[in-house]
């Protein structure tokens, strides 16, 4: 079913750094959905997350919310929008590739389902992990690699989980998107080229300690010239 067009224009003028923020709007709120709160303030909302109120005000803007002078936003109703810009209010099957540590550990990660992701297929080149039942909600059969494009159109997959050694990474890719996926999340050390129309969000873990470690240095030669 196509969106109307206002809808369709609202969420194209969306800017990718708001669209990095909602995840972390949406936590916020499910957190103050479970403590019972009705209504929250930008000013609070913003304090929770780590941004200016102003720039919270600006984001929410922009997918209609604009929340009520003197008793702020309603939360259950801004947690559906968020929900339903971020396409939360559907299911996503999504793929596995790599079943070594980090991708049993993603297996068996428990907050897929309530963000609206299920786990469709687990797959892995070697033969003593094929066959091991994994996950969190309910288990899943790790099938061999071999069978990456069947899974890929028995559950109309759209995004790919790439979990596999640097090495294998583009590879893996390109078969992926062979197959019809759209959207890939690369936790692969190592940057995958992908054709045009195709997403890709890539976490290198190694890379975010470094730029941990940076920060940790710069704090400690603060401290140095202090003393």
């Amino acid at each position: 079913m196509s969106l109307p067009r206002s809808e369709r224009t609202a969420i194209t003028a969306v800017p990718e750094a708001t669209v990095a923020r909602l995840p972390v709007y949406h936590r916020a709120l499910v957190a103050l959905a479970e403590r019972g709160a009705t209504t929250v303030s930008s000013e609070e909302l913003a304090a929770a997350v780590g941004v200016t109120s102003a720039k919270l005000r600006k984001d929410l803007s922009l997918l209609g919310s604009y929340g009520t002078r003197g008793v702020g936003y309603e939360v259950d109703y801004l947690l559906y929008q968020i929900s339903r810009e971020l396409g939360l209010t559907q299911d996503w099957p999504l793929v596995i590739v790599g079943v070594g540590n980090l991708g049993r550990a993603l297996a068996n990660y428990g907050g897929f389902s309530s963000r609206g992701f299920r786990i469709a297929g687990l797959l892995d080149p070697d033969p003593e992990i094929v066959g091991e039942k994994i996950g969190a909600d309910f288990l899943v059969e790790v099938r061999p690699l071999d069978e990456l494009e069947d899974v890929v159109n028995e559950a109309g997959v759209l995004i790919g989980v790439i979990a596999t050694p640097a090495h294998a990474a583009q590879a893996v890719c390109d078969r992926l998107i062979a197959a019809g996926v759209r959207s890939i999340m690369n936790f692969a050390p190592h940057v995958v080229v992908v054709p045009s129309g195709v997403s890709v969000r890539s976490v290198d873990l190694g890379l975010e300690l470094q730029v941990l470690a940076f920060h940790e240095q710069r704090k400690l030669g603060r401290e140095e010239v202090r003393s």
